[in-house]
């Protein structure tokens, strides 16, 4: 079995007027991120690993933020087109392990729906998406609640 692995990261500024996307669901905040897309920076964090495994570039290469199709897309589109692409190589997920940093709003009570929404979007069984939040306990930009960034590593295999 031929198998790789990928390490990808995202971070994008909170601010005002617009909705909070994380791992493809919808989360109730008074700020939202921002970006060319909906900014769900699980999500993106996710498509970098998953490409970076692959020997693909990143997200931006792919889906370049200079690019009106991309404008407000749907992060889920993004990650189901790169599912595909590493599938052009031959490569499925095998599974993914994510961490959400954030100082609020408390993601908890949200990763079983965003466990079940990613694992559907990339054709893999939900115990193969593992998400976790942390704060950074009210240090840097995170603390500050400027941002939110994610982490994520992915493993890939050979079809």
């Amino acid at each position: 079995m031929n198998i790789r692995v990928g390490m990808g990261y995202d971070v994008h500024q909170l601010v005002s007027g617009r909705d909070l996307w994380l791992g493809g669901i919808l989360v109730p905040h008074t700020f939202g991120l921002l970006g060319h897309s909906d900014a769900d920076v699980l999500i993106h964090a996710i498509c970098d690993a998953l490409l970076g495994a692959a020997n693909m570039r990143d997200i931006g290469y792919h889906f370049p933020d200079t690019s009106g199709e991309y404008h407000n897309v749907d992060s889920k589109i993004l990650l189901k087109k790169t599912v595909e692409l590493i599938a052009t190589r031959g490569y499925h997920v095998g599974n993914i392990d994510a961490t959400i940093c954030a100082q609020r709003p408390k993601l908890n009570p949200y990763i079983p729906e965003m466990q079940q929404c990613l694992a559907e979007v990339m054709g893999i069984p939900v115990d193969d998406v593992s998400i976790k939040a942390t704060t950074t306990e009210m240090l840097g930009f995170t603390g500050r609640e400027e941002g939110i960034s994610a982490y994520a590593v992915a493993l890939i295999e050979r079809l």
